[in-house]
């Protein structure tokens, strides 16, 4: 049962028929990983802790640099050289202290994602290489976790869900194949427009807590693709791989 404090911070989403209480509930009591704490890690965890995911997990290796403030809202000019998980769980506390945070201040090998990902109800791959990301939906694929995933360069970013749950919709592997050969490409280098990662970071917190709550219907087997120059959203429909090397042999057996 939520207490007073509780019922008037969350009463916005209370308000909503589609979350109410008990959708309120299943948030307070859900598990959220965020894998990122720069660009579209900042704004997602800002709006999970405050929306009242119970316990957020914050993954990142990396410390703030003044490069960043430009774009990765979580962290500020005093917090320059902090571990960037211990900044955005600063500035999480700081809009609501019920949130319970754990940080990991490391880059994350196959391992300890397994053991991040069976731990959580979702997880939102904010990271910023295609290696990772493809460790990330690997550990969820094996753990059964829906995956929110997000990227942005430039003036382009991207946004689904990848439901392992779900038999008829891919995994991330199933678009961008593991082997492939991707340039990669880094901000550093390339730039981005400042709100792109705002847009992108704030829908994998929106995703998330549909998820969570069980609300209407998600992106999984959808990819949304917006160019930041026009504001043009480009809808792609996806589907699955049968013959995905991470995903296809779970699915055979699971069937």
């Amino acid at each position: 049962m939520m207490n007073d404090d509780q019922l008037l911070r969350y009463s916005r989403h209370i308000l909503l028929d589609e979350i109410g209480i008990e959708g309120q509930e299943r948030i307070l009591a859900a598990h959220a990983l965020i894998v990122g704490a720069g660009g579209l890690g900042s704004p997602a965890a800002l709006f999970l802790g405050s929306a009242g995911v119970g316990r957020i997990t914050l993954v990142d290796d990396d410390v703030v640099d003044l490069t960043n403030l430009q774009r990765q809202i979580a962290h500020t000019t005093e917090r320059v050289g902090h571990p960037k998980v211990e900044s955005a769980a600063q500035a999480v506390r700081a809009i609501n202290p019920l949130v319970q945070l754990h940080t990991v201040q490391q880059r994350v090998d196959a391992a300890a994602l397994d053991a991040l990902v069976a731990q959580a109800d979702v997880v939102l791959d904010c990271s910023d290489n295609y290696g990772t990301r493809q460790a990330i939906n690997a550990a969820c694929v094996r753990a059964g976790r829906p995956l929110v995933a997000g990227a942005a360069i430039r003036f382009d970013g991207q946004v689904s869900v990848y439901d392992p749950r779900r038999s008829d919709t891919p995994c991330y592997a199933c678009l961008f194949p593991p082997d492939a050969r991707f340039e990669e490409v880094a901000c550093s280098t390339m730039g981005v427009f400042a709100p792109m990662v705002g847009i992108i970071g704030t829908m994998q917190a929106a995703e998330a807590l549909k998820l969570i709550a069980g609300i209407g219907q998600s992106l999984a087997g959808r990819l949304l693709m917006l160019d930041g120059r026009d504001m043009q959203w480009t809808e792609m429909r996806t589907q699955r791989d049968p013959e995905c090397p991470v995903c296809g042999a779970r699915r055979a057996r699971a069937e």
